[in-house]
């Protein structure tokens, strides 16, 4: 059956090859959002003329989700979608868990295809509604492996959320622990089911094995961009959320953008970020240079040991730069947070 379905996938890239070589795609970014990043995110959509946020509940109470997107909507091509964050329906994040939408009580046995399913997609599309989203992200359960029960719950939410949301493109959650995303037999389950009903979009996240933030292991990234090929010749948006530069690789497979923000948890997956924790700001952190060149990340005294081998000019970006980026080729070795995180995302 997996032999099959990679087979069809092959050629119907190989049918489409010629005419995918005379169409210019462009990836987009969009912004993760995460702890701390309104302003930055207002700052970035403006500066670049327009943008999509994916607003966290987890990290926004209900009255800053609606200040942040009546800001971001008035900005020039400002656009905003809400991300559920319901990987984990038992979370105790105490901010996550305050929505009105969250449910109060949940029982895997009688939740999907039952009411609490449908009062939880009505609560989303109140708040979708009130946000002004231009897209309806579908809730999903993180998946620890796909199998013929996982794909009837994702058939079941779409198809109601459809019923539900008749206004906005609706996209579907595909949610991946580390263990199902290596398992191409699952990626084929996936693609088999989306042919059959297939949303308008995709909304793609995927744990990173061991927690690690640059992935080592090729078979995991090569059955991301496995799925995102296969669901892109079914003619739908894809988006990868929560990514970092490592994803760049994506665009090779046609995918709409890929999310990224400011912190490793916004670059990543984690899923113990939606349990109940010390914050993020109370963590020892560092300062790192993005090199677009060698798409790597240094931190600061590396540069200087750059700069003492005279390598340091091969490591600037192409012009435009924020002045504390012009700065650092200068030999000026102080880079805020604040501009670490901009210069990243720019």
């Amino acid at each position: 059956m997996q032999l099959a379905i990679h087979d069809g996938m092959f050629m119907r890239t190989a049918e489409r090859r010629i005419r995918a070589r005379q169409v210019r795609h462009q990836m987009e970014l969009s912004l993760q959002f995460g702890f701390g990043m309104m302003e930055h995110s207002k700052r970035l959509v403006a500066d670049n003329g327009g943008g999509l946020v994916i607003l966290s509940p987890r990290d926004l109470d209900d009255e800053q989700l609606e200040r942040l997107s009546r800001s971001l909507n008035k900005l020039e091509g400002g656009q905003v979608v809400l991300d559920p964050q319901f990987y984990l329906p038992y979370a105790d994040h105490f901010r996550l868990c305050e929505h009105e939408y969250w449910p109060q009580e949940f029982s895997s046995g009688g939740f999907f295809g039952g009411p609490g399913q449908t009062s939880l997609l009505r609560s989303l599309k109140v708040l979708n509604d009130r946000l002004g989203t231009s897209m309806f992200i579908v809730p999903a359960e993180l998946s620890l492996g796909v199998d013929d029960d996982w794909v009837a719950v994702q058939s079941s939410m779409l198809d109601e959320a459809r019923n539900i949301e008749k206004d906005k493109p609706v996209i579907q959650t595909i949610a991946l622990n580390e263990e199902a995303t290596r398992n191409s037999d699952g990626i084929g389950l996936i693609l088999d089911a989306a042919e059959k009903n297939t949303a308008g979009g995709y909304y793609i996240v995927a744990e990173h094995p061991r927690g690690d933030y640059l992935v080592a292991d090729p078979s995991w990234i090569a059955n991301i961009l496995d799925l995102c090929a296969g669901l892109k010749l079914l003619g739908a948006t894809v988006t990868i959320g929560y990514s970092n530069h490592q994803l760049l690789c994506a665009g090779a497979a046609k995918v709409d953008y890929i999310a990224s923000g400011t912190w490793m948890n916004v670059r990543s997956f984690p899923p113990e970020k939606f349990k109940q924790q010390v914050e993020d700001e109370v963590r020892q952190r560092a300062t790192w240079f993005y090199c677009p060149r060698s798409l790597s990340e240094y931190k600061i005294p590396f540069l200087v040991v750059a700069q003492r081998t005279g390598v340091l000019q091969h490591m600037k970006p192409e012009p435009p730069c924020l002045p504390e980026i012009e700065a650092l080729f200068s030999g000026t070795f102080a880079l805020s947070e604040q501009a670490s995180f901009r210069h990243y995302l720019t």
